[in-house]
């Protein structure tokens, strides 16, 4: 939490995927608040994420591969600094070199879909935030916003992982819709377009937005916070099974 904002509640992307994944993952994660043990995986995608932000610290000639690949390491031990337990998840240097290879396999993956050189973001690792009428806040961090010289926003945001089969693209623009209906409602601007990049098969999934989608998606989360807050005071945090 940030801020003196009133508010009933709130919600970021993933504490909203959470519950509608799983109303019991939601109460873990975010009420009992059980501790996690960080994945190569997931560790991956941070030191990914902050390379990309820095790329964008040096002047436009310089944004490079080659650039990009020799901050993996500094960027690392910083988070090594930071976060010292993820030091862990390697029992030697020949496993930390082959991880921070899969690593620079993503900056590669990132370069194929666009050339930074030619961009210049509005904002980076932006944090957004909303209270909805009746108190609900709404926030996040967006990866990255663009302007374009007609003032145009995009919305774009970086996946470490691949991208989603065509029954799941839904689901994974709902993370988008939110920043879009936060930067709609805070800025009175609606995103021109959300953009999705998927570094690990190099794919991209985009969505132009519309004042219609946003009304929904309000909707949308002020229906899973009235869900989340009756099964809170019930105290009954079903679990949702899959077939996995």
């Amino acid at each position: 939490e940030v801020g003196d904002l009133p508010g009933v509640g709130s919600l970021s992307p993933a504490r909203a995927g959470d519950f509608m994944t799983c109303p019991l993952l939601f109460r873990y994660r975010t009420i009992d608040r059980l501790p996690q043990s960080p994945s190569s995986a997931a560790v991956r995608g941070t030191l990914v994420h902050s390379v990309l932000e820095k790329l964008f610290d040096l002047p436009a000639a310089e944004r490079t591969i080659e650039s990009a690949a020799t901050m993996l390491r500094p960027e690392w031990e910083a988070l090594v600094e930071a976060e010292p337990e993820v030091a862990g998840l390697f029992d030697d240097d020949a496993e930390l070199a082959a991880w921070l290879t899969s690593a620079r396999a993503l900056l590669d993956g990132y370069f194929t879909l666009e050339d930074p050189q030619r961009l210049d973001p509005a904002e980076r690792e932006s944090f957004v935030e909303v209270v909805l009428p009746g108190g609900l806040r709404l926030r996040g961090i967006v990866d990255r916003l663009d302007m374009n010289r007609s003032g145009d926003l995009q919305v774009v945001d970086y996946k470490t992982g691949r991208s989603p089969g065509e029954a799941f693209e839904g689901k994974a623009l709902f993370q988008m819709k939110f920043y879009a209906l936060v930067i709609w409602r805070t800025r009175g601007v609606i995103p021109k377009r959300l953009k999705l990049m998927y570094l690990g098969d190099r794919e991209t999934l985009s969505y132009s937005p519309d004042e219609r989608d946003l009304l929904a998606t309000e909707r949308k989360l002020l229906a899973l916070w009235e869900a989340i807050e009756k099964a809170t005071q019930a105290r009954n945090f079903l679990p949702k099974v899959s077939r996995l």
